[in-house]
């Protein structure tokens, strides 16, 4: 008896279709489905639609009506595929990770190519993600992954590393946890979830409640502290700071940092650098070290647009440093 999978639609390219107005997402999983017939090979599968957006228009609402989805169909079948939009693709797959609790694995893809376009790469991404999601040892582990130009990556370390090309997303500093052929699978590391967990209400919603708010602020050369004093003055729950290279500032940044913490704001450090984690080293003004002696927490690998989901997440729990300190720098 084959393994059963629910794939929900989202939306996103691998549903889109190009109009007068530009690409806008029309096609429903089932229509997904059919342009891949050989698809039922692998698997008995059912579809759900629950979003119809580009992912660039995802929100927390949408976030958490997809949580629910995915919860719900992980309790009637054997895995999950989410089709969904490359964008932020990363962002939902890692949310997922952070706040489910089921057994089932849930794989998301999607495309670059829309579905009319020439050589749309939306069929072939589809099939990979039901392959992995039912993959006897990707079922055993369970998780949240991204399937995509035939591999498979966990849901924390996966980001989109090209804006136009087929194989568009990577893994910094670990590679994917699995590539695929015609014929078989071959893993590169052990398949499972890779995200500290942060339990959400399993009946909440965050509809019609904004939640933690959470700013991004970005440092480069010569850019002032105005990003951080601004946030705190709009009265921001918290703050990533994207610094560079391992966890460095501007002065003016590093001043405002001191003061946003002072006011009890926190400030999670993350790196605009591709590769490697944030790490307390230099002593001078707005230097690592300088920040984490202001009270700063520091993200390791986690890009800003990560951090930022699990700091608000978190915020939801607590708003101690200490704890909130734990969530990132035990992960």
């Amino acid at each position: 008896m084959p393994p059963t999978v629910t794939v929900l639609g989202t939306g996103g390219t691998i549903a889109s279709t190009e109009g007068e107005a530009g690409a806008t997402p029309t096609l429903s999983p089932d229509a997904l489905l059919d342009a891949v017939p050989e698809i039922e090979e692998h698997a008995d599968l059912t579809a759900e639609q629950v979003a119809q957006t580009p992912s660039f228009a995802v929100d927390f609402a949408t976030l958490d009506d997809l949580r629910r989805a995915v919860r719900e169909a992980a309790a009637a079948t054997d895995a999950v595929v989410v089709t969904h939009g490359t964008d932020t693709m990363e962002e939902s797959a890692y949310y997922l990770d952070l706040t489910l609790d089921v057994d089932a694995p849930v794989v998301f893809t999607g495309a670059q190519r829309t579905a009319d376009e020439l050589s749309a790469d939306g069929p072939a991404n589809l099939l990979t993600a039901v392959r992995a999601a039912t993959d006897e040892r990707v079922r055993d582990a369970g998780g949240v992954y991204v399937a995509f130009d035939e591999a498979l990556h966990a849901a924390r370390d996966a980001t989109k590393a090209h804006t136009r090309k087929l194989a568009a997303f990577a893994s910094p500093g670990t590679g994917p946890v699995a590539t695929f052929t015609r014929e078989d699978v071959r893993f590169h590391r052990e398949p499972g979830s890779r995200s500290g967990s942060i339990p959400v209400d399993q009946g909440g919603s965050e509809e019609g409640d904004a939640g933690p708010t959470v700013e991004m602020v970005k440092s480069a050369v010569g850019v002032d502290g105005g990003g951080i004093e601004r946030a705190v003055e709009r009265g921001v729950d918290g703050i990533v700071l994207e610094a560079t290279g391992a966890g460095n500032a501007t002065a003016e940044i590093g001043d405002a940092v001191a003061a946003a913490i002072d006011e009890g704001t926190p400030v999670v450090v993350t790196s605009r650098s591709y590769e490697g984690p944030v790490a307390p080293i230099y002593g001078t003004p707005g230097g690592g070290q300088t920040l984490r002696d202001h009270g700063a927490i520091f993200a390791g690998d986690l890009p800003a647009h990560k951090a930022r989901l699990k700091l608000r997440l978190a915020l939801r729990e607590t708003t101690d440093v200490e704890e909130l300190r734990a969530y990132f720098e035990d992960d």
